[in-house]
C-alpha cells in the first residue's frame, strides 16, 4: 500500500525527459527534439535519423533492445488468444474495464481535464484506444517494425507529453491525485487489459485454459514494459496481476464528479455508430446492449454511481448460451480454435468500420 502511494508522484522518467526535449523552442539547444526525428526514428530507426539528440537516443536506446524475457511465440499466440475473444473481448475491456473505471477518481478527472472522451470527441477516441487495443494482437505486431510496437510507443508518448503539459499547467491537483500519468495509474490500467479481461470474458461464458491465460498476460507484459510501467508490477501470472489490482482497488477513491458525465458520453456515442443498413434501429440496438450488459458487469449500485438508466441483463444469457458452444465445445478442437481466430478477426474488421466510419483507422496525431 505504501508502494502504491509513492508511485502516485513516480512518472515514466525516460519518456518524460523526451516529452521535455520535444518542448524546447531554442533551435540551438543540441537536446532540443522534433516531432518530424521521433516519427521517422519510430518508423525506420534510431539510426537513420541523421545526428539525432541525446534524449530520442537514449530513448529508442531502450526501447529498441528486447527484454531477455520476452518470448515473441508467446506474445503472439497472446494476440491469438485475443483475437478468439472476439466481440467478448470488445465487450470487456469497453464496458467493465473502461466505463466500469469511472467509478473512480483520477484519471477519469485526467480525461476531463484533457478534453477526452467528452462531446463530440467520444466515438473518435473510443475507436482510437480499440485501435491500438486490437493491434498488439496481430501476428508479429510486437516486433520491431510491427503495427503494435509503433503504436504503443506512440502512445507511450502520448502520456508522457500530457502528463508533461497537466503537470505544468498548474490546474491539476497533484496533492490530491498524484502525477497526472503516474506510475501507479499505468499499472493499474494495464491490469484492465491483462487479467481484467480474462476475468471478463469468463463471466460471459468463455473457457480460459492455462495456456490462453499464460500467453494473454505475456502479451500485455511486453506491452506494459514499452509503455513503461515499473517492471516489478508486470506480471506473467494472472494472480499476482489480480493482487496488485486489488491493493489498487482499495486504494480508489469512489464518486468523481467526472465520472458520470464520461460514462454517459460513452453511452451515447453508441448513437452515432456508422453502420450502411437500417442504421437508426442498429445505433438505438448497440446503446440499449451496451446498458444491459453494464448492469451484468457493473451491479445496479455502479450504474447508479455514473448515473446510468439501470436496465435488465436481458443481452447476457443469449451470449452465455452461445459462448458455451463456441468456446466450450467447438474451441476444444484445433479446427474449431482456427475458426474462432477466424471469426474474431472479422469482427474485428466490422467493429473498428463502426467506430470510424470513413475516417482513416489511426490512432491521434501527437501534439507538442
Amino acid at each position: 500500500m505504501d508502494t502504491i502511494g509513492q508511485r502516485l508522484m513516480a512518472r515514466d522518467e525516460l519518456g518524460a525527459a523526451l516529452a521535455r526535449a520535444l518542448r524546447i523552442t531554442d533551435t540551438t539547444d543540441p537536446d532540443r527534439v522534433t516531432m518530424r526525428q521521433f516519427k521517422h526514428a519510430l518508423a525506420e530507426g534510431i539510426d537513420a535519423v541523421p545526428d539525432a539528440p541525446r534524449p530520442l537516443r537514449d530513448f529508442f536506446a531502450v526501447i529498441e533492445k528486447v527484454p531477455d524475457w520476452v518470448d515473441f511465440d508467446m506474445v503472439n499466440e497472446g494476440g491469438r488468444v485475443a483475437r478468439r475473444f472476439g466481440r467478448n473481448s470488445a465487450d470487456v475491456l469497453l464496458q467493465l474495464a473502461l466505463i466500469g473505471s469511472y467509478r473512480f477518481g483520477g484519471p477519469p478527472d485526467l480525461l476531463v481535464e484533457t478534453g477526452g472522451l467528452t462531446g463530440g470527441s467520444a466515438l473518435r477516441r473510443l475507436a482510437e484506444t480499440q485501435r491500438w487495443a486490437i493491434a498488439v494482437g496481430g501476428d508479429d505486431a510486437m516486433r520491431r517494425d510491427g503495427a503494435g510496437f509503433r503504436l504503443t510507443v506512440h502512445v507511450r508518448l502520448m502520456h508522457a507529453l500530457v502528463n508533461h503539459q497537466v503537470e505544468n499547467g498548474g490546474g491539476w491537483d497533484t496533492g490530491r491525485w498524484g502525477l497526472p500519468v503516474n506510475q501507479s495509474d499505468l499499472a493499474a490500467t494495464l491490469g484492465l487489459f491483462n487479467a481484467l479481461q480474462l476475468l471478463g470474458v469468463r463471466l460471459l461464458g468463455v473457457r480460459v485454459t492455462r495456456a490462453d491465460s499464460r500467453a494473454l498476460m505475456h502479451l500485455w507484459k511486453y506491452v506494459g514494459w514499452l509503455l513503461g510501467v515499473d517492471e516489478d508490477w508486470l506480471f506473467d501470472s494472472e494472480l499476482h496481476q489480480h493482487h496488485l489490482s486489488y491493493h489498487q482497488l482499495i486504494t480508489q477513491s469512489y464518486g468523481s464528479a467526472a465520472g458520470p458525465p464520461l460514462a454517459r458520453a460513452v453511452v451515447e456515442a453508441q448513437r452515432a455508430l456508422h453502420f450502411t443498413r437500417f442504421a437508426g434501429v442498429r445505433r438505438a440496438y448497440a446503446r440499449a446492449r451496451l446498458l444491459s450488459m453494464l448492469r451484468y458487469f457493473l451491479g445496479r449500485q455502479g450504474m447508479r454511481d455514473l448515473g446510468l438508466r439501470v436496465a435488465l441483463p436481458w443481452a447476457v444469457p443469449p451470449l452465455l448460451a452461445a459462448n458455451f458452444l463456441r468456446y466450450h465445445v467447438l474451441g476444444r478442437t484445433a479446427a474449431g480454435r482456427d475458426r474462432l481466430l477466424r471469426s474474431g478477426d472479422r469482427f474485428t474488421r466490422r467493429h473498428l468500420r463502426q467506430y470510424f466510419g470513413d475516417q482513416a483507422q489511426d490512432v491521434g496525431a501527437l501534439h507538442v
